[in-house]
């Protein structure tokens, strides 16, 4: 009895057994059978995607190989350009930003970079060409390069003309020169074949698309074309050489400034009118601006040379010193205007505009500059008229400078 049992159950076991190996290879051979399908299909889409890689390789090498051959063809027309078409004969470059300076006109703009530490600007960036991520990392350094336009030369029509009627001069006289000539390229006179200018700005601030400078020698609405740091170990150049005549700064100084006694009371009225609008801190911070923009002598060529000879010429009711000597170094960045033709020297009164003011003042024979008032000038261009909020930029110099 007890071994028909055991006999059963061996049985019972043993088809139990059988019947659990029956299920696990059918379920394994069903697992491998979807795995294999699965395997199939994803090497059918492996190949897929390899044909559509390798199809789109072979069009971007196409392209590129197109924008290749354009780009040489571009080249080539630039560097052969046609007599009939002079807008394929020309790089198209376009402003990246605009200056808004402390110096209205170009009247009394220095004639080097940093010569005037307290000449501030403001460079604002055009955000549809410069996004703001590209001036990352600039607060960093104490100075950049300017790359920019002489926009207000009076020979820019020039530009569209054929080269052998623009008239181009090869000389220009160089006030260091006392009007004695020099080939424009050993200068750096505004009136060039491209008036593209180089000047260095030391970096006060940076926010969002603007930047503060000082130590400018650029006119208000100047375009920028490009801007890159300055690197000492290899911008300043140990040893460089230079002609004797560009190291005479001091045929360009005069020998004091002073103001007049009524000078402080004009330039507190004007100042409650101005202060908003201004990158100053106070009067007398502007007030040193004046005596270091006149520590030089801004006047012309012809000014200096002739002070008696001039015709008082107007333009838009403004009177203008003699420009006939539209080669001379700086005479677009530095002439001012003249009130009085027929006074001796030292009585002549000639004007400096400065953050829209009209800064008066008389020079004499000896070099000694005396300012005698400031008003609010009538004749602003209107580029200077729509400033950007200077009162954010003063309160940041302040906390910059501790005042």
């Amino acid at each position: 009895m007890a071994s028909s049992q055991s006999s059963k159950y061996l049985t019972l076991t043993t088809t139990i057994t059988l019947a659990l190996a029956t299920a696990l290879s059918a379920s394994t051979a069903l697992s491998f059978y979807i795995w294999r399908r699965k395997s199939r299909s994803l090497e059918s889409k492996v190949v897929q995607l390899e044909k559509s890689l390798k199809s789109s390789l072979d069009k971007c090498c196409a392209e590129r190989q197109g924008r290749i051959r354009a780009q040489q063809a571009l080249r080539k027309g630039l560097a052969h350009p046609q007599a009939n078409n002079l807008e394929l004969s020309a790089y198209p470059m376009a402003p990246i930003g605009i200056i808004q300076s402390c110096y209205s006109t170009r009247n009394g703009t220095p004639r080097q970079p940093l010569l005037v530490p307290l000449a501030r600007a403001c460079l604002i960036f055009d955000p549809s060409r410069v996004p703001p991520a590209s001036l990352e990392g600039l607060k960093e350094y104490s100075h950049f390069w300017i790359i920019y336009v002489f926009h207000l030369n009076t020979n820019l029509e020039n530009l569209w003309k054929q080269p052998s009627k623009s008239r181009f001069k090869a000389k220009v006289r160089v006030p260091k020169l006392k009007g004695g000539r020099m080939g424009v390229f050993a200068t750096r006179s505004p009136h060039r074949p491209c008036p593209i200018g180089l000047t260095v700005a030391k970096v006060e601030a940076v926010q969002d698309n603007m930047v503060l400078l000082s130590g400018v020698d650029l006119v208000d609405g100047t375009p920028v074309l490009d801007i890159k740091p300055y690197l000492p170990y290899c911008d300043s150049i140990e040893g460089a050489r230079v002609p004797k005549w560009v190291t005479e700064d001091n045929l360009l100084a005069v020998s004091s400034v002073s103001f007049s006694e009524d000078f402080p009371y004009t330039l507190a009225e004007c100042w409650v009118k101005t202060e908003k609008k201004s990158l100053y801190a106070s009067p007398d911070e502007f007030q040193s601006l004046i005596k270091q923009v006149l520590s030089w002598d801004i006047r012309s060529l012809a000014q200096r040379n002739r002070p008696h000879d001039y015709r008082v010429e107007k333009e838009n009711g403004i009177a203008l010193g003699n420009t006939s000597d539209s080669d001379s170094y700086q005479d677009e960045k530095a002439s001012t205007h003249i009130t009085d033709q027929a006074s001796p020297i030292g009585e002549i009164t000639y004007h400096l505009s400065l953050e829209g003011l009209d800064v008066s003042y008389r020079i004499d024979c000896n070099g000694n500059v005396l300012v005698e008032k400031v008003t609010i000038s009538s004749h602003v261009p209107d580029n200077h008229r729509k400033r950007c909020n200077y009162a954010v930029w003063s309160d940041k110099l302040r906390c910059h400078k501790g005042l």
